[in-house]
C-alpha cells in the first residue's frame, strides 16, 4: 500500500524542519544494513546530537528544491539513501558514523551538504579528522596556562635576580670598608 499525497507532504515538512535545525547533513548508502543495524546506528548517533533518518530520494528532492544551502544534496540522491542530520557535535557524529561503518563494513559514505557547499567523502572524512570542541578548549587551556606559568616565573625572578644583585653591591662594599 502505498503513502497518500497527505503523507508525503508530512514527510517533506518533517525534512525540511529538520535541515533548517542542521548544521551538516551527510548521504550514505545503507544498502544490505538490516533494521538492527539501523537501529545500532542511530544508537550511536544519539548521544552527539544526530539523527539518521531513511527517506525516498523524490521526497528529499521535494524537500530541498529552491533551498540553496542544500540543493548540492541532490548529487548525491541515488539508489538507496540513508541521510544523517548532525545538528550541534559534527565531528563527534562523524566519528560515531565512521566507528558504526567499521563495525558494519556495509555501508558507504557518499557526501555531505554544509553551508550551500556539496563536500566529497575526503571533505567529510576530514572534517571527522578534525579535534573535538572539547578537546580544542583543553589545547588553548593548556597554551594560557604554560603563558600564564612561565610569566609567574619569570615575574617571581625579577625580585630575586634584583636581591642578589644588591647583595653583592653590599658585598663589595664591605670588602672595600674592610680593606
Amino acid at each position: 500500500m502505498g503513502k497518500t499525497l497527505e503523507n508525503k507532504k508530512e514527510i517533506v515538512a518533517e525534512l525540511q524542519k529538520t535541515l533548517s535545525q542542521s548544521q551538516l547533513a551527510v548521504v550514505i548508502d545503507f544498502k544490505g544494513l538490516s533494521v538492527a543495524e539501523i537501529t545500532d546506528l542511530r544508537q550511536r548517533l544519539l548521544p552527539t546530537g544526530a539523527t539518521c533518518k531513511v527517506a525516498k530520494n523524490t521526497l528529499m528532492r521535494i524537500a530541498i528544491a529552491g533551498d540553496p544551502t542544500w540543493e548540492p544534496m541532490t548529487q548525491f540522491l541515488k539508489d538507496s539513501s540513508a541521510l544523517l542530520f548532525i545538528k550541534e557535535d559534527v565531528g563527534g557524529a562523524l566519528k560515531a558514523y565512521q566507528d558504526f561503518q567499521k563495525a558494519s563494513k556495509k555501508t558507504e559514505l557518499r557526501g555531505g551538504v554544509m553551508e550551500g557547499r556539496a563536500l566529497s567523502q575526503a571533505d567529510v572524512k576530514a572534517i571527522a579528522d578534525l579535534p573535538s570542541k572539547e578537546q580544542l578548549i583543553a589545547q588553548i587551556a593548556g597554551a594560557i596556562n604554560g603563558v600564564a606559568t612561565k610569566l609567574a616565573v619569570g615575574i617571581n625572578q625579577v625580585p630575586s635576580g634584583l636581591a642578589r644583585a644588591i647583595q653583592a653591591v653590599a658585598e663589595k662594599e664591605n670588602e672595600k670598608e674592610a680593606a
